[in-house]
């Protein structure tokens, strides 16, 4: 019996905490959150002071019945989650379900931190245990309640008012903001020429140095002052007619300090820049490398934990990182005195310690055997940055020559650098954004040595070059510019950067093209709705507030209802404002804010506006039942359409879009009728023949493989004569079938399914690859028999299938409720559940229809 039981949110966790605990210590995974707000609308109440009603995932049941039978064992209940605002929330949805269900009766329960997963520290953890954090807790109740109440009513008016958007959250649709609006900087930017003149001198003992124009008739010249060929040649002329002494020479030293070791956010940036890893990945690794590795048989937590926004380190680290570095690099590489760093960041709350390795004296040397690729170099980033940070500086010894005409009518100046010493530089150097593109003024420190120059010495003039330049676009972010960004202006928080950079491309508003952010049309319409009709709820300054506020809750000093009812009483109204909002206000301020994007004059200076097909008709930005497409005015006079694209962007501009009606493949010599090619909601299908009175036409979805753009008659009559015969097994002597349903291509033989991936046609599929595919698929669980039904005395046996469990008797099938046990289901269990099911109008199957049939039906509303 368990004296002591110990809840994690992982299995590794859980695995490597046990090995530091005793005996009389169970420790218990429970797969991250047991519950969640309910997934429908009324989750959240505001009229009932935000009351919210949680639901059990029913994957963490299992878990949930496991923890519960341990502690109903136990006296001592220890929730040992991470150290964040995070983990407090898993503890405390804990606690509350095991207290729901009577397992903490005489048990004490107690909440452990800690920030590195090693036997010293948890044992420390241990040793002091606390209650739960209750300010933590209602920051993430505020936080939680306020992404629901945007995402469930902002959503709807998305939905309604711009057909084809997906869902708009509270810190998701300010990100892709900035995307768009950056992308709107590019569209913009009108590129300015400018020259600049460099000379190459020459000394008499034969050395070189190569100078640039910094005056030119006792005018200091700007980046943009000389703005033609002609002026250039000028100055170059200048110049030419000129002789050169050394002016001046300037020598100075300057120090580089290292950068402070990582937070969550400098560790995605330069995890991106160096590694080319997402934010996404970047956190896995992460998590991975936290929750311990397998060295020498006992499994070791290697860094810190991961989610932080502090840069201070532990006493006994700094002083570790001093002791390797005077013993590895020499004292000249010692500082004096420890660096002390400290977090900048407003109200940090996500941890206590920056990233850093658990025991610096790992090497990533001596662990890279226990590591796969991508664990070994982030590994090995972490424990570089962490030593850099405790190294002496960098100096570079600098030098400016000013080069000047004996009649003062130009001024070069030559610039060195020589790295005087090396410091943190032998190991680390920090990576930037845009290496080619350097921000303008900032320092490069790569050598470039100057021969050995005095005052009044003369130079010879080799060449004088002019050089044509243009003024660049501001780059388009990438992953970690944007994180940069995030966190620059206070949006997001370190745990949330890597979810938004995801969601954003899971939505298909943003793709990343070449590691950088490019805005898909879809998400440059929302963020256009969003800032016309909800202007307040984008701005940068006020998500930042909001989350300031979030903080406050955090740190205690905010009651997290009031922040609330702050938000909710005027978010509510914005939202009643659009019930009135009119198509055409809509489109009018989509339109005056997107059309630069899609209707670009070209190089002939034609009107981007004028409709090909008739002669006076305008184009514009038009709504349809499945999104936004382009059209003429002229409608229904002239009905030319085109896909929302950008002519000359290499889409094609002539392909109709969703609503330009049915394209005709062909007329089936079977029954005479049209093969048409249609779009709905849910994508292309085929349809065979129209909609007669009550009869429905035959349809058939396209495959996910299949391109609308390549079907033709053949292929969809044999979609629409889905599913086939392959032909039948040589064993069994039974048909294989091969058809569409709504996981996609399946072949079906003797009742078990198996889906086709790759390669594999559904309508091409032969039948040797078929019963290949049949018997190399893992073998699914044979059916329990429960009983025989009362009533007839057939067997009711239970069964798994994609949804969980299920019981069938005869062709009635019914998925079992949400707590029931399929490992004690009861015969008088499973006739209630059929019974259930029977009453609610149960047919063969009790599931859904397939998807192609569905989405083949609601397409139809705008294609027939």
């Amino acid at each position: 019996m368990p004296e002591n039981v110990v809840v994690v949110e992982s299995p590794a966790k859980a695995k490597t905490i046990n090995k530091y605990l005793g005996g009389t210590y169970t420790v218990l995974a429970s797969f991250g959150h047991v519950r969640d707000l309910s997934p429908k609308d009324g989750s959240v109440l505001p009229e009932q002071d935000f009351a919210m009603a949680w639901e059990i995932d029913p994957k963490a049941e299992k878990h949930v019945k496991e923890i519960a039978a341990a502690c109903r064992k136990a006296r001592h209940l220890f929730l040992a989650t991470d150290p964040d605002r995070e983990g407090e929330a898993i503890s405390w949805h804990m606690q509350q379900v095991l207290g729901e269900r009577g397992a903490l009766k005489g048990v004490d329960v107690k909440r452990v931190v800690f920030n590195e997963i090693t036997q010293g520290a948890i044992i420390e953890a241990f040793q002091h245990p606390r209650d739960l954090d209750e300010s933590l807790v209602e920051a993430y109740l505020a936080r939680r309640a306020l992404d629901y109440l945007v995402g469930f009513t902002l959503s709807p008016v998305l939905w309604r008012k711009l057909p084809g958007s997906r869902s708009a959250g509270r810190v998701q649709s300010v990100a892709l903001r900035l995307i768009c609006e950056r992308e709107t900087d590019i569209e913009s930017f009108t590129a300015t020429e400018y020259w600049s003149v460099g000379a190459d001198f020459r000394k008499e003992s034969g050395a070189g140095i190569a100078a640039q124009l910094t005056h030119l008739h006792g005018q200091k010249l700007d980046k943009m002052a000389i703005r033609s060929e002609a002026e250039a040649t000028a100055a170059v002329r200048t110049v030419e007619a000129a002789t050169f002494a050394v002016a001046t020479v300037e020598r100075k030293k300057s120090r580089r300090n290292p950068p402070p070791p990582f937070t969550t956010s400098t560790l995605q940036q330069e995890a991106a820049r160096k590694l080319h890893f997402s934010a996404k990945r970047t956190m896995q690794v992460a998590q991975r490398l936290y929750e311990g590795v397998a060295i020498d048989g006992e499994t070791v937590g290697l860094i810190t934990y991961m989610r932080t926004d502090g840069v201070q380190m532990a006493a006994e680290a700094v002083e570790a990182c001093r002791k390797l570095i005077g013993g590895t690099f020499g004292a000249r590489y010692l500082p004096d005195a420890p660096r002390i760093y400290k977090t900048k960041v407003k109200n940090a709350q996500e941890a206590h310690e920056a990233i850093r390795p658990t025991d610096v004296f790992r090497t990533p040397e001596s662990v890279a055997g226990h590591l796969n690729d991508e664990q070994r170099k982030l590994y090995t980033l972490i424990w570089q940055r962490t030593l850099a940070c405790q190294m002496e500086a960098a100096v570079l010894d600098q030098v400016a020559v000013d080069i000047a005409a004996a009649d003062r009518s130009a001024v070069l100046r030559a610039t060195g650098s020589v790295v005087a010493f090396d410091g943190f530089y032998t190991l680390y150097r920090e990576g930037r954004d845009d290496p080619d593109r350097a921000a303008e003024g900032a320092e490069d420190d790569s050598e470039r040595i100057l021969p050995d120059v005095k005052e009044g010495e003369p130079l010879a003039t080799q060449r004088v070059k002019p050089e044509q330049h243009f003024t660049q676009p501001p780059p388009r972010y990438s992953e970690a510019s944007l994180v940069k960004r995030l966190e620059e202006l206070g949006i997001g928080r370190p745990s949330t950067y890597a979810s938004i950079l995801s969601v954003l491309q899971d939505r298909d508003y943003v793709r990343l093209d070449s590691r950088r952010f490019i805005p898909e049309d879809r998400g440059r319409l929302v963020t256009a709705f969003l800032t016309s009709f909800f202007t307040r709820y984008v701005e940068y300054d006020f998500t930042a507030e909001m989350e300031n506020r979030l903080d406050e809750v955090s740190g205690g000093r905010i009651d997290w209802k009031r922040v609330l009812r702050d938000f909710w009483e005027a978010f509510s109204a914005a939202i009643d404002a659009t019930k009135e909002l009119r198509t055409k206000e809509v489109l009018d301020a989509l339109d005056q804010l997107l059309g630069p994007h899609f209707f670009r004059a070209d190089a002939a200076g034609a009107d981007p506006r004028a409709c090909p097909n008739c002669a006076d008709g305008r184009l514009n930005l038009k709504l349809g039942r499945y999104g936004a497409f382009i059209g003429c005015s002229n409608y229904p006079e002239c009905r030319f359409t085109r896909k929302l694209v950008v002519v000359g962007n290499g889409d094609d501009p002539a392909e109709p879009a969703a609503d330009a009606g049915p394209r005709v493949l062909g007329t089936d010599p079977a029954t005479g009728l049209e093969v048409s090619l249609r779009k709905g909601p849910y994508g292309h299908y085929v349809q065979l023949g129209e909609a007669e009175g009550k009869a429905k036409p035959k349809r058939a979805s396209l495959a996910r493989n299949m391109a609308a753009a390549d079907m033709d008659l053949e292929r969809a009559l044999a979609l629409l004569n889905l599913p086939r015969e392959v032909g039948r097994h040589p064993e069994t002597g039974e048909p294989i079938l091969a058809g569409l349903g709504r996981f996609g291509p399946y072949l079906q033989h003797t009742g078990s399914y198996v889906s086709l991936k790759g390669e594999d046609d559904v309508l091409t599929i032969g039948l040797n690859r078929a019963v290949a595919l049949i018997a190399d698929a893992p073998a699914k669980a044979p059916a329990k028999t429960v009983g025989n039904h009362p009533k007839d005395g057939k067997p009711i046996t239970l069964r798994t299938g994609r949804f969980g469990p299920y019981v069938k008797h005869g062709v009635l099938m019914a998925t079992l409720p949400k707590g029931v046990d399929a490992d004690t289901l009861t015969l008088e269990k499973a006739v209630e559940v059929l019974a259930g099911k029977a009453a609610r109008g149960g047919t063969k199957g009790g599931r859904k229809a397939p998807a192609p049939r569905k989405a083949a039906k609601r397409g139809a509303a705008k294609s027939g």
